[in-house]
């Protein structure tokens, strides 16, 4: 593991959680320097365990949790770790990866993701499955016929309409308890970027407001291969993404500081 240690992330322990809100016109921000210890410790338990399902006995692992595909073609990815404290006033700690670790959306130990797993797949698996049937008819046809222009269209509005519904599905909630999809949160002039709402820090915000826990710190680092634009390193920690992340932490993040007093 790269030698890591918390004065080498200082660059990034203020910043690694933050949004504008274009409720309050405010920039919120969670320090990422309370969870750095735990993203540390989570990194010699993935690099000791070679796996993400370390909470059970070796004998009980799954191979679908390996981390060994992150080092390969498949390349790596991002987990967090998010800092708690309970309405008692202890303190506690959560993890999570983004979107899914290889085709799973739930692994023991790990935060779940923002959308019920059966309600998406029940939208989104016809709908994926009528748009590869019409991109096998389409390549059946000349590029310039009138057939091919009608496929394509179809796949094209099908694609737009299967993704609004999936959005849809997602539900955004503040610490306030108040609830936004990320069609209100983005507005209708802004495109909803594929993959939004599935990185560690939305997941874990989500968790903790539905669960009645305080955040005090998110650090989200990259694990495994570099990704093929290099903009990623194992073992180094990122603040969150700006394309989708930024838009909606804001909201997520809005309220918080009342539930410091």
């Amino acid at each position: 593991m790269p030698e890591n240690n918390e004065s080498s992330f200082a660059h990034v322990a203020d910043v690694s959680c933050s949004g504008p809100c274009a409720r309050c016109g405010v920039e919120h921000t969670l320090p990422g320097r309370p969870a750095i210890r735990a993203a540390q410790q989570l990194m010699r338990d993935l690099e000791a365990h070679g796996r993400i399902d370390f909470c059970r006995p070796a004998h009980e692992a799954d191979p679908a949790y390996s981390t060994a595909p992150l080092f390969g073609e498949a390349r790596g990815h991002m987990f967090g770790v998010m800092a708690f404290r309970n309405a008692d006033g202890s303190t506690g700690l959560v993890k999570a990866f983004s979107g899914q670790f290889n085709g799973q959306w739930l692994a023991p130990g790990w935060v779940g993701p923002l959308v019920d797993v059966d309600e998406f797949e029940r939208v989104n698996t016809p709908g994926e499955r009528r748009v590869k049937e019409l991109g096998r008819m389409m390549r059946e046809h000349e590029p310039g016929s009138e057939t091919y222009a009608r496929l394509r269209r179809e796949r094209r509005e099908l694609s737009r309409s299967l993704m609004a519904e999936l959005h849809g599905l997602y539900r955004l909630r503040d610490s306030r308890g108040n609830e936004r999809c990320l069609a209100q949160v983005f507005g209708p002039d802004r495109g909803i970027p594929t993959g939004t709402g599935d990185c560690c820090a939305p997941k874990l915000l989500h968790h903790a407001a539905r669960n009645g826990l305080v955040p005090l710190g998110i650090a989200e680092f990259y694990w495994g291969r570099s990704n093929r634009s290099g903009t990623r390193e194992h073992g180094r920690l990122y603040p969150s993404c700006r394309e989708k992340c930024r838009p909606i932490l804001g909201f997520m993040l809005c309220g918080l500081e009342e539930l410091y007093v």
